[in-house]
């Protein structure tokens, strides 16, 4: 039991470094041809995988008060965070008036609004056969790229977009996720990874657009068929990608375990940090391949910060609107800093 612990919140914490990772170097794809290639192996699997883990821990859609109970968590500290968005962009942008437009979400708030969608929509979904499940969510996701009026409005674009993979994370095993941690699979896991590679650097011309899943195929410039087989192509790119990401992903303890339990207070906070980066002079001196390992560094640490206990007790009451957090940490430092005065008058 604990090693699927340490397993999923490893497989977490690795994912919001990602997410972290990918916003951060997102300044350099068009000066950066291997960084670009990067930038779209890493947009291929990450949110793919953070949503397919999702869905493997929604189980309990059926329980009494579960709406309550996800709305709570999910489109409460979205409507904060719009708030909080709007008024930040207007500062760091010098915008004539504060934008507030909770109807179109900021960036990454998409994903909170979508997830909520998401579980909604297993009520229906889950009374299906798997098979006819995933066969009629990737028929809708194929279907929405050829209306123009489902985009950024309600994130509904990505809602359809990705709910395949929502699904397929519901619909899978404890046994499934085993079974991909077996040494055959870790052995061939990083096979797709360098494909994946090959494959952008070889078509630098595919825009990085389509990995977000907010466009219509003729937003994009191809023509409806075209673009359904792109994206049917990366459905399944993706998939063998967040597979073979599963199967690499360690079991044991780290120091960073426990952290995956706090991704969401990393997915909300981490996007200030990396609005004011984009703003400031850093990036001009940033721009080379080899500060790609500085730049994965600076990722880590601001991943290991927002997630540390300081970070989460701060933010709480924002996000989960309680304060235990806080409470838990003061009591803490109080006991602590009773213990070293006492410590120094034994002394």
């Amino acid at each position: 039991m604990k090693q699927r612990d340490y397993f999923f919140d490893n497989a977490k914490f690795i994912l919001i470094f990602f997410v972290v990772f990918g916003h951060l170097i997102q300044s350099f794809i068009h000066e950066n041809e291997i960084v670009y290639t990067l930038y779209k192996v890493i947009y291929t699997f990450h949110m793919p995988a953070f949503i397919l883990v999702s869905g493997f821990f929604a189980r309990g859609f059926y329980q009494k008060g579960y709406i309550k109970k996800i709305a709570k968590k999910l489109i409460l500290p979205y409507l904060i965070f719009q708030l909080i968005y709007s008024i930040f962009y207007y500062f760091l942008y010098n915008e004539s008036s504060i934008a507030i437009d909770p109807l179109n979400p900021h960036w990454s708030l998409w994903f909170l609004i979508s997830l909520f969608f998401w579980h909604i929509m297993l009520f229906g979904f889950s009374r299906l056969k798997p098979a006819v499940g995933l066969s009629l969510a990737l028929a809708i996701g194929l279907g929405v790229g050829y209306f123009d009026w489902i985009s950024n409005y309600l994130s509904l674009s990505r809602t359809f977009v990705f709910f395949p993979m929502f699904l397929l994370g519901f619909y899978l095993t404890k046994e499934n996720v085993q079974m991909l941690t077996r040494p055959p699979f870790r052995i061939i896991a990083v096979i797709p990874f360098v494909a994946s590679f090959i494959f952008y650097s070889s078509f630098p011309d595919i825009s990085y657009q389509w990995l977000f899943g907010s466009k219509s195929y003729s937003a994009l410039e191809t023509t409806e068929t075209i673009g359904m087989m792109i994206r049917l192509g990366l459905y399944i790119l993706s998939t063998i990608m967040v597979f073979s990401f599963l199967a690499i992903v360690p079991k044991s303890k780290f120091f960073f375990t426990s952290l995956g339990r706090n991704t969401l207070y990393v997915y909300l906070l981490h996007g200030f940090f990396i609005r004011i980066f984009r703003e400031s002079e850093v990036p001009h001196y940033l721009s080379y391949t080899e500060n790609i390992v500085l730049l994965a560094a600076l990722s880590f640490l601001l991943t290991l910060l927002l997630s540390s206990k300081l970070a989460t007790a701060v933010a709480q009451p924002f996000i989960e609107l309680k304060v235990t957090l806080l409470t838990k940490y003061k009591k803490r430092s109080s006991s602590f800093s009773r213990l070293t005065k006492k410590r120094r008058l034994e002394n």
